[in-house]
């Protein structure tokens, strides 16, 4: 069987697929998950290859049959909507070490690799489009993020507003918000943080600002939040963690990874923006 996600499976194999195989590999990637979840004979249909095709493409991928890769799919999504009460209640006894040597040393391990992982998994190009995207002072960045991940917005946010201009939170009350979001378009470039246990209103948030002419950035887990459908780029970060909550360490790094993107790409105009910054700060008594 093969390991990671079935999504990145598939998309890192489509230049290995025969021309029947790749139009497989679109159709379930096209309504990813859902589709998986479809009698060979329908996404053979949507396809329009033959009902071996399909399962030649499971095959391909290290299934022993169509039973065995819905099964994996359906293991992943028993994990993307993982709670934290889930993950508390179906940990083994060794899971959260008690001693302060041992929690140390595992959370070292955990976080070591989850940060290698993060980085090994994200294509370079992915990250410059995020940091061209974010360093295009034409457009307008409007951040939000969700109920644990609003701190990682802040945070990334303001580190734009010391870089450059025409940064803002998305707010918090509906009118505000949605007086927000009638001004979002060809211009503007939304940055969605979208972790497991994902929000109705990133995805609707996503595809309103697409359907506009913006663009989309999508900071997510591994599972890839379904506003991920929606965006001109996809930054996944690994979350395993020593606690029942997913960790958010490897998605700080990439956040600091793309603000260094940032102040190498904007150069000298962040500079100029920064100084003035501190200047208005210091003239108004804010530091």
């Amino acid at each position: 069987m093969t390991t990671g996600l079935l999504a990145d499976d598939i998309r890192r194999g489509l230049g290995t697929l025969t021309p029947a195989e790749r139009k497989v590999a679109r159709v379930l990637l096209a309504a990813y998950p859902s589709a998986g979840f479809e009698t060979v004979a329908t996404v053979a249909e949507r396809a329009g290859v033959s009902a071996p095709t399909v399962l030649r493409f499971v095959a391909r991928l290290g299934y022993h049959g169509y039973p065995d890769f819905q099964a994996a799919l359906r293991h992943e999504l028993d994990e993307r909507n993982a709670s934290p009460i889930h993950l508390y209640e179906t940990a083994n006894e060794t899971a959260f070490p008690q001693s302060p040597g041992g929690l140390m040393a595992h959370s070292a391990h955990l976080f070591g690799n989850a940060l290698a992982r993060t980085f090994a998994e994200i294509p370079p190009h992915d990250l410059q489009t995020a940091v061209s995207l974010l360093a295009d002072r034409k457009r307008r960045i409007t951040l939000s993020g969700g109920r644990f991940t609003h701190v990682m917005a802040q945070y990334l946010g303001l580190h734009l507003m010391q870089l450059r201009e025409d940064v803002r939170f998305l707010p918090d009350r509906d009118v505000e918000r949605t007086a927000a979001l009638t001004t979002l378009g060809r211009r503007d470039v939304l940055v969605v943080f979208d972790y497991r246990r994902y929000e109705d209103d990133k995805q609707a948030m996503a595809q309103l600002v697409r359907e506009n002419g913006g663009k989309v950035i999508v900071f997510t887990d591994a599972w890839l939040s379904p506003t991920s459908a929606h965006a001109e780029v996809v930054l996944p970060s690994r979350v395993d963690t020593p606690s029942p909550y997913d960790s958010l360490v490897p998605t700080l790094a990439v956040i600091e990874t793309v603000v260094a993107g940032l102040v190498a790409t904007l150069g000298d105009a962040a500079h100029r923006h920064m100084k003035h910054s501190e200047e208005i700060a210091r003239r108004v008594h804010l530091v």
